[in-house]
C-alpha cells in the first residue's frame, strides 16, 4: 500500500512540475491585447481610462474586444468626444467586460449578462452566428490567465442619457426638407414638438432625398435634411464646400413595400429577379412573369428620380442601373407617394413600390407582395430578413445645432420620442424602431455634436 501511495504522490509531483510552466506562460487579458496589433486602439483607450490594473487582476473577466477597424468606424467627432470625457470612455470600455469566464459554449440565444458598467448586454445566436447587442463575434475563446477574450467587429455602446427636452425654452424657425418616405415621421414629430409648447415654426417640405440634400448641402438653406438613403460622398463634398459637416441620425427602419391593388388576386410573391424583369420592362405582360397570371399589360408606378426610395430600389433590384427603369414602358413616376397609392389602387394590373408608412394606412386598398417569400413586417424588417428593408435618416450638423438651439432641441426630442410613433398599429407610422445599438449611437452623436 505504501508503494502505491508513493507512486501516486510521485505522479502528482511530476504533473505539478509539468503544469507550472504552462500556467506561467498563460498571459493576462491585457498582455494578450498588448501583444496583438489588432487591439492597439483598445489598449491605448484602456490605458487612457486607467483600467490596465483592473483588467490585469485575478478576475476572471470576459472581454468582448473591438478591433482597431471597429474603432475606426466611429466618426472622428465621436472619438474626440469620448476620449475627452473620461466618464464616457470608462462607461463604454467597462460595458465590454463581464465578470466571470464565459466561454462561447456557455452562451445561449436570448441570454443577457450584466457588465462592469452596470448595463446588460444581450446575446443572439442563429444561423448567422453569435451577436452581442447585434454586433458580430468574429473570433471566440481566446483564453487568458484571468479570463477569456471574444473579438467583436463593432464597438458596443451602453445607454447614454440625453438632456431633458424643453420646447418652451427655444423659439425661431426650423426648416426641414427631403425624403417623401421620412416626411410623415418628421411631420409627426414636428406636430408633437409644437404640442409640447414650441413657439417657433417648423416647415417640413416633401421634395425627395436628392432634392433635399441639394437644399441642405448646396444652397445651405435648410437645417435638417430627411433622407431615405445614406448621404453620398458627392453630397458630403458639397456640404463641406459650404462649411457644413453632415451628421446622420438613423431614426427608423422601412420595409420598402411592393404593392398591387386589392382587386389583384394573382400576385402574392415575387423574386428579386422577377421584380427586376418587371421594372426594367424586360416583361410587359403579367403572363410573361408567370404563365398562370392573366395575359394583361403591366402598369408600373415608381417614386421619382429625386427620391431616395427610387435610388434604393434601383440599387437593390436593378443592380444600380437606373437606365433600365427609365426605359420601361407604361411607367408613371411621382415624388408624391399618395399619387402612387391611388395609381396602383386604380388597376388590377398595376404594381408599384414605396415606403411601408404608405402601405399600412392603405392596407384596405392595397395588397403587399412578399419578396423571396418574405412579407414586409416589423419582424422581417428589423431582422434584415426582408430583402428590401432599409434605414431612414435625418441629417443636420454640429454647427447648425449649436448656432440654432431650436434645431438641437428638436433633434433631441425626435430621438427620444420617435419610437413611440412607429409600428403597424392604427395611428402609428408604418416604419419600425432601430436597434438598441443604433439608438445609442444616435444619442452619442448628439452629445458629441453639442460638445464640439
Amino acid at each position: 500500500m505504501s508503494k502505491v501511495r508513493s507512486l501516486f504522490w510521485g505522479l502528482v509531483a511530476v504533473l505539478a512540475i509539468a503544469l507550472v510552466p504552462a500556467r506561467a506562460q498563460m498571459q493576462s487579458i491585457v498582455e494578450i491585447a498588448v501583444g496583438n496589433e489588432d487591439f492597439s486602439t483598445l489598449v491605448e483607450l484602456v490605458t487612457a481610462a486607467g483600467l490596465v490594473d483592473a483588467l490585469s487582476g485575478e478576475g476572471p473577466f470576459t472581454v468582448f474586444a473591438p478591433t482597431n477597424a471597429a474603432f475606426a468606424e466611429l466618426p472622428e467627432a465621436v472619438v474626440n468626444y469620448v476620449v475627452s470625457n473620461p466618464d464616457v470612455l470608462t462607461s463604454i470600455l467597462t460595458y465590454h467586460v463581464v465578470s466571470g469566464k464565459v466561454m462561447s459554449s456557455d452562451l445561449m440565444d436570448g441570454m443577457t449578462a450584466a457588465t462592469l458598467q452596470g448595463g446588460e448586454i444581450s446575446v443572439t445566436i442563429d444561423d448567422m452566428g453569435v451577436r452581442i447587442d447585434g454586433v458580430d463575434v468574429v473570433s471566440a475563446d481566446i483564453e487568458a490567465s484571468n479570463g477569456v477574450i471574444h473579438v467583436v467587429d463593432q464597438v458596443l455602446l451602453p445607454e447614454f442619457t440625453l438632456p431633458e427636452v424643453d420646447p418652451l425654452g427655444v423659439s425661431d424657425n426650423i426648416i426641414v426638407a427631403g425624403s417623401s418616405t421620412v416626411f410623415p415621421v418628421t411631420e409627426r414629430m414636428a406636430d408633437l414638438f409644437n404640442q409640447e409648447g414650441f413657439a417657433g415654426t417648423i416647415t417640413v417640405d416633401n421634395i425627395g432625398t436628392g432634392a433635399g440634400f441639394s437644399r441642405f448641402c448646396v444652397a445651405g438653406e435648410t437645417d435638417i435634411s430627411n433622407a431615405s438613403r445614406p448621404i453620398r460622398q458627392s453630397e458630403i463634398d458639397s456640404c463641406l464646400a459650404i462649411g457644413r459637416e453632415p451628421i446622420g441620425f438613423f431614426v427608423a427602419i422601412d420595409a420598402l413595400a411592393v404593392v398591387v391593388a386589392k382587386s389583384n388576386d394573382f400576385v402574392t410573391n415575387l423574386t428579386l429577379e422577377q421584380l427586376a424583369q418587371i421594372f426594367s420592362g424586360q416583361v410587359t405582360n403579367w403572363n410573361q412573369v408567370d404563365p398562370s397570371y392573366p395575359n394583361a399589360e403591366i402598369l408600373l408606378f415608381s417614386p421619382g428620380t429625386d427620391s431616395g426610395t427610387f435610388d434604393f430600389f434601383v440599387e437593390k433590384v436593378l443592380d444600380n442601373n437606373r437606365e433600365l427603369i427609365l426605359g420601361a414602358a407604361n411607367i408613371q413616376f411621382s415624388e408624391d407617394d399618395n399619387v402612387l397609392v391611388q395609381g396602383v389602387e386604380g388597376s388590377r394590373f398595376a404594381i408599384g413600390y414605396f415606403g411601408s408608412a404608405y402601405l399600412f394606412p392603405n392596407i384596405d386598398r392595397l395588397n403587399p407582395v412578399s419578396i423571396e417569400g418574405v412579407p414586409p413586417t416589423a419582424e422581417t424588417a428589423e431582422s434584415g430578413e426582408y430583402p428590401l428593408a432599409r434605414p431612414l435618416f435625418i441629417y443636420s450638423t454640429a454647427s447648425i445645432m449649436k448656432e440654432k438651439p431650436q434645431v438641437a432641441e428638436f433633434v433631441n426630442f425626435y430621438l427620444q420620442n420617435v419610437d413611440s410613433q412607429l409600428g403597424a398599429e392604427p395611428g402609428q407610422i408604418g416604419y419600425f424602431p432601430v436597434s438598441k445599438r443604433t439608438k445609442r449611437f444616435d444619442q452619442l452623436q448628439w452629445l458629441a455634436a453639442m460638445a464640439s
